[in-house]
């Protein structure tokens, strides 16, 4: 199973949002990015991945898990970007800020330390145990 970081400002799209979406999930919908699309591509059925309020608290909140593989993203008019649909697991205990994950050594090559643009990202193994257990998981 591959691991993923979705990045979203709790005023677009919150965990609170998603956790009311319940077991039908939502769409992860407005990705324009090349790089992006294409961890869209790779992901399948049962990845699961941190969910992350940019900009607005700065912090991994939440555990999703992929409900729906790639397909097109009714709001891109261009046909060129597409979405999966996610659905929230778990809440973690204590929210992991990108304080909290720039201070911790071991997450120094974390995409989301070298490249916090990237709204969508792999997440490693290890990054995922640690940032699990960060947080209480």
């Amino acid at each position: 199973m591959a691991h993923w970081l979705y990045k979203s400002e709790p005023s677009t799209w919150s965990w609170e949002q998603q956790v009311a979406a319940g077991e039908a999930g939502t769409f992860w919908n407005g990705v324009r990015n090349h790089l992006a699309k294409q961890h869209l591509q790779a992901m399948r059925l049962h990845d699961q991945g941190f969910f992350y309020h940019s900009n607005e608290g700065k912090a991994v909140v939440g555990i999703v898990e992929v409900i729906r593989t790639y397909y097109p993203d009714h709001t891109d008019p261009s046909g060129r970007f597409g979405m999966v649909d996610v659905k929230a697991v778990a809440a973690l205990p204590r929210p992991v800020t990108l304080e909290a994950i720039k201070a911790e050594p071991r997450l120094k090559d974390m995409i989301l330390v070298t490249n916090s643009r990237l709204s969508v990202q792999p997440v490693t193994d290890e990054e995922w145990a640690i940032v699990r257990a960060m947080g209480g998981l």
